[in-house]
């Protein structure tokens, strides 16, 4: 499995982790990403420009005969995947003047309540993250509400959805929780569906003249380490995080560090270098097999999360490792121990050392455990 950055994992302990969940984290739950909703979205509503975007690759403009220059327009702009601008042009061509009644946001709503929608494990996996210790918050551009059904039964009933202007200016206390869609979410009752995110002018609206998610994001970005999940480089709502973050970013020094997760098929350092560039820590995994890679990290994350009150998995991997010297552990499993036990508090370390000593481990790892007490970290670990 990938690597993830042990600042990441102690800033996680710690309760200042922030996860981000894009649209690719509903499609396992047979939700679209953004690009395939344009699609769906001309499929309901222009049959003749779905059927050039759908028999043509996008590096070739396809068979336009018979389409307007307004279709046309259209059909250039999805190529140059500039999709929030296609579903904005389609919807000021059929809608004099937009509102919620508008075709191209039923079509949506229509869309994403399928029936046959389920959460999928990844949803659960980041819900186990999500809780900081008693309080478990997460923020999606996503408008479904699988993140919500994905909860412990045991947290649902206490979880609150907000949407856009409704959610709360984040903070480090308890009362920071719930399910937070920054560009809208479904409505409950299916004959409405509350004001959404999604075309070049809702966009500019709340990134630019309203400027209500970028001041929410710097807040957040000021308080926790962003974790973004479920994005490409390529998606709207990325690129408008991108841009929220990245201007902060140059006129502030007190954010935190940002991450997200890059599902690639080969190494390729120039894409990590593109992350770095914009000012986000990619942590790559393997994409292959419908980016399973992502979500068995991820469930291990949760497994061993110091936040979630159950020691016990992460005491059976502690009895693991110290059967043998630490000379002859492998590379992983050293960092694993030294992880486990710098996210400790002292008492924690104390009873870890009693825990492997009970298990007749050898004095090498005790000897790792003193010199992890002795660390200079920035905090008072003494």
């Amino acid at each position: 499995m990938p690597s993830i950055p042990e600042r990441l994992l102690l800033a996680h302990a710690r309760g200042e982790v922030l996860f981000v969940a894009g649209a690719g984290v509903s499609l396992p739950a047979g939700l679209p990403d953004f690009r395939r909703l344009v699609i769906d979205v001309y499929e309901k509503l222009d049959s003749a420009i779905h059927a050039v975007v759908t028999s043509s690759p996008d590096e070739e403009e396809g068979d336009i005969s018979g389409l307007t220059n307004r279709q046309i327009a259209e059909v250039r702009r999805f190529k140059r995947r500039d999709y929030d601008v296609a579903l904005g042009m389609l919807e000021r061509r059929l809608d004099d003047e937009p509102s919620k009644e508008s075709k191209v946001r039923s079509a949506i709503a229509e869309i994403l309540r399928s029936p046959r929608t389920k959460h999928a494990p990844i949803h659960r996996a980041l819900m186990r993250l999500a809780d900081r210790g008693g309080a478990s918050a997460i923020v999606t551009t996503n408008f479904d509400v699988l993140l919500q059904q994905a909860a412990p039964r045991t947290s649902r009933s206490f979880l609150t959805t907000y949407a856009m202007g409704a959610i709360p200016r984040p903070s480090r206390r308890p009362d920071f929780s719930g399910v937070m869609h920054i560009h809208g979410v479904l409505d409950a009752n299916p004959k409405k569906f509350s004001d959404m995110i999604v075309t070049d002018q809702d966009f500019g609206e709340f990134y630019l003249h309203r400027r209500s998610i970028p001041d929410l994001i710097y807040d957040a970005a000021r308080l926790y380490h962003l974790v973004l999940v479920g994005y490409s480089a390529d998606d709207p709502p990325m690129r408008y995080l991108l841009h929220a973050i990245a201007a902060d970013g140059s006129r502030f020094d007190d954010l935190k560090e940002r991450f997200t997760f890059v599902g690639v098929k080969t190494a390729d350092p120039i894409a990590v270098e593109d992350w770095n560039g914009r000012g986000i820590t990619p942590v790559p995994y393997d994409s292959k097999d419908g980016h399973i890679a992502l979500l068995k990290l991820l469930n291990r994350w949760s497994a061993l999360s110091a936040n979630l009150g159950d020691s016990r998995h992460a005491d059976a991997e502690l009895r693991r490792i110290v059967n043998s010297t630490r000379p002859n552990a492998t590379e992983a499993d050293q960092d694993l121990f030294d992880h486990l036990v710098r996210r400790g508090s002292p008492a924690e370390r104390v009873r870890i050392s009693g825990l492997i000593s009970k298990c007749g481990a050898d004095w090498s790892w005790l000897d790792s455990i003193r010199a992890i007490c002795v660390e200079r970290d920035g905090r008072d670990d003494r």
